[in-house]
């Protein structure tokens, strides 16, 4: 995680001002006298039936198994009415929190940068997002699979082939396009694009429906584990196009290792590492992130 918050600087600031307004002040011995004199006054808020929609991502993927995770602890330790929605994942998620359609959302780094900034995907006529994160998750490794037989041992022998670049309006197909820029490919003229969210993609690569498929998500993920079970699958490393996309969209991409055996994979991979971030609006109520933290 030391190389993940290195890696966003722009939005620890936010993580930072997030958890200034979850901590409790400091308080002078006189504050403190007059405080426990009055501390029936001063109860924890209670919460008890508020509705919390968080949205996550699609089947197959990490975001949908902790965000269901997450809505059934906060649903019993602050009884609130919890849910997790499954979505395409960082993109879509940002815009539902913008259009206040969520009210916890699971994101990538560089995506909230670029919703808070109204950059790139979020540029006009898009409209930024008027968020904060509130904690630093999970680091996501970008899994770019193919299978062992077929050919592909680097990124630039995806050109010509059958690649999803993950769901329409996730952060994969936005990392993945930046990949492939960062060694030369076009998503558009030199691959032939798919749009397919984790699960989807494993099946459509066992089925000799693509060549390739890029996901990026937490270790292990399950669509690409399930894979590995019933198809001899390859890793491929990414390591060159870090530096390159740091340069031009931010310091938020490190090297990451998907460690030998994760998905029976003989070796070490290199692959794009980016920070997962829980993100909720700007107007969100300061005792319930502080609420729910403690929760966590």
């Amino acid at each position: 995680m030391r190389g993940s918050l290195r890696s966003f600087g722009s939005l620890v600031a936010l993580v930072l001002v997030a958890a200034a307004c979850a901590a409790p002040r400091q308080s002078t011995p006189t504050q403190t006298a007059t405080a426990a004199g009055t501390a029936a006054a001063s109860a924890t808020p209670d919460f008890t039936g508020r509705t919390l929609n968080i949205v996550t991502g699609g089947t197959g993927g990490v975001y949908i198994v902790y965000g269901a995770g997450l809505a059934d602890m906060l649903t019993k330790r602050l009884k609130v009415a919890a849910s997790a929605q499954s979505t395409p994942a960082s993109v879509d998620n940002m815009k539902l929190i913008r259009d206040g359609k969520a009210d916890l959302a699971f994101t990538l780094a560089d995506t909230a940068f670029d919703a808070i900034n109204g950059k790139n995907r979020f540029a006009p006529p898009e409209g930024k997002v008027d968020a904060k994160a509130i904690a630093v998750m999970y680091s996501n490794y970008m899994h770019l699979v193919a299978k062992a037989s077929g050919g592909i041992n680097t990124v630039t022998d995806l050109k010509g082939k059958r690649v999803s670049i993950g769901a329409a309006g996730s952060g994969t197909e936005t990392k993945a396009i930046r990949i492939l820029e960062a060694y030369g490919l076009n998503a558009t003229t030199d691959i032939n694009p798919q749009r397919l969210a984790a699960q989807d993609s494993a099946d459509a690569l066992r089925d000799n429906k693509l060549d390739a498929f890029f996901f990026d998500g937490g270790l292990p993920t399950s669509a690409v584990a399930d894979l590995a079970n019933s198809t001899a699958i390859k890793l491929i490393d990414q390591s060159d196009a870090i530096a390159k996309m740091n340069s031009k969209y931010g310091n938020f991409y490190f090297p990451a290792k998907i460690p030998k055996g994760t998905y029976k994979n003989d070796a070490d991979v290199v692959t794009a590492g980016v920070a997962n971030l829980l993100v909720v609006p700007s107007s969100f109520d300061p005792a319930l992130v502080k609420a729910i933290l403690t929760a966590m």
